[in-house]
């Protein structure tokens, strides 16, 4: 057994500065760390851009052989390698032929994400955007009646989740008023719940990185008869999840796309019969006479018959590449016990990132002019996905700009937030360590402009 499986992340680090006689924030932790970290080959199937060249003239900066920082793994993830391999293989012939014919290529995808979020392969389809996604299932879902007409949502939540064309009633959680873990949004379940039809909450809240109890929420909803949905944008790959073990009726499935990207849908085998799409299309036929062109219905079961089209194809091949760089572990079964150990690399990356924005950048009364950083991610690393989000004391625009020139590929959210995001697939404790270094040079060169 691992000594460190039983360690806070706090705990890790102190250990691993005794053992090296070192302190903490030291570039000796990073290597330790990296040089333990049975996940390290995760990242070679991944293309990692370059920094770029810069003037010469600033020390602080890199010369242009140097890997980018790449913290925006909470939502547009890096390139599989082998993404472009499938992209080139498409031709004319395509339909029937090759590798992932299109008439039926979302099959050889569907599997795959199904492991990935504790689900059956039947109970996952891949189609269209997230946005076109939740409206197609929510048409579906909800049923608001005069008794019942609510859905229960963020009120900050990411604007694809607003479904106000759809809304009769709502009740909004405001995420910068929450106490922490899901007591509120359980006491209002509690409270409302007789005239809530849908709970509708992201698995990661996009702005907090809050990692919200997915098990606990859909157990309240369902006592209380609502349906309970998720967006699980940014918590696929990023958190254990068991979609089909909690019984969550709805969920939808991003798997890093990028803007604009495929997404998937869940729906709970429970309500395979019970719950017919509204709006149905010709790809939601069987396939064994989808193309018989009789116009006939003969819909598939469950979230299959969801489908409206056909997948664009040059979306499906970068999905296939990423969701197969786990691929051999999902042959053999053990997905979960690698996604443990992914969730436990994460909650150490995190921890380590925390600890040197504390040391470095926490408020100092002696120095007040100084900036510092205040951390609105969760503290508990139970708590948290693979984000932290740092507001600054100062206008953080210039100094975004200045972490790209010096190859940091971060997200910014005005006036002061940056969201920094390393995830366990492929970025390392060395990442991190990189970052703290160039932020302090960011933050230098930001000031000097703005003098």
């Amino acid at each position: 057994m691992d000594p460190f499986d039983a360690m806070s992340p706090r705990k890790v680090l102190e250990h691993v500065s005794t053992l090296l006689g070192c302190s903490q924030t030291s570039n000796e932790i990073a290597t330790y760390l990296d040089n333990h970290d049975e996940l390290k080959h995760l990242r070679e199937p991944f293309l990692l851009p370059k920094v770029a060249e810069l003037p010469p003239s600033d020390l602080t900066l890199v010369d242009g052989t140097k890997e980018c920082i790449y913290f925006v793994g909470n939502s547009l993830g890096l390139q599989p390698k082998m993404a472009k391999k499938y992209i080139d293989e498409e031709g004319v012939h395509g339909h029937v032929q090759g590798s992932r014919p299109w008439a039926w290529a979302e099959n050889n995808i569907e599997e795959l994400m199904a492991n990935v979020v504790g689900a059956k392969a039947e109970e996952v389809a891949s189609m269209n955007g997230l946005t076109v996604h939740l409206h197609i299932l929510l048409l579906s879902f909800y049923k608001p009646t005069a008794k019942c007409p609510k859905i229960l949502l963020e009120d900050k939540a990411f604007p694809s989740d607003h479904v106000n064309a759809l809304i009769q009633s709502d009740l909004q959680i405001d995420p910068k008023q929450r106490r922490g873990g899901a007591e509120d949004i359980l006491d209002t379940i509690e409270k409302e719940g007789d005239s809530i039809a849908v709970v509708l909450f992201s698995g990661v809240q996009c702005y907090t990185e809050q990692l919200f109890d997915m098990a606990a929420i859909t157990k309240a909803g369902q006592k209380k008869g609502c349906y309970v949905g998720f967006d699980c944008a940014h918590a696929v790959g990023n958190a254990e999840l068991k979609l089909h073990d909690w019984g969550s009726g709805l969920c939808l499935l991003y798997v890093n796309s990028g803007a604009g990207g495929l997404a998937g849908a869940f729906i709970h085998e429970k309500n395979t019969h019970t719950v017919k799409p509204l709006l149905t299309g010709w790809w939601g036929h069987n396939l064994k006479t989808r193309f018989r062109m009789d116009n006939e219905i003969d819909l598939l079961p469950g979230v299959s018959g969801f489908r409206l089209s056909n997948q664009p194809i040059l979306l499906v091949c970068p999905r296939q590449a990423s969701l197969e760089v786990t691929g051999t572990i999902l042959v053999f079964h053990i997905y979960f016990i690698y996604m443990a150990a992914l969730r436990k690399k994460s909650r150490l990356l995190m921890g380590y990132l925390e600890c040197l924005i504390q040391h470095y950048y926490n408020k100092d009364e002696s120095q007040p002019y100084k900036p510092y950083v205040h951390i609105i991610t969760p503290s508990h690393p139970e708590e948290r996905g693979c984000q932290l989000s740092l507001s600054f004391s100062v206008p953080i625009a210039a100094v975004f700009q200045e972490l790209e020139k010096r190859g940091v590929a971060c997200d910014m959210r005005e006036p002061n937030i940056l969201r920094i995001a390393p995830v366990p697939l492929y970025n390392s404790f060395s990442d991190v360590h990189r970052f703290i270094t160039v932020l302090g040079s960011a933050l230098a060169a930001s000031k000097e402009l703005q003098q």
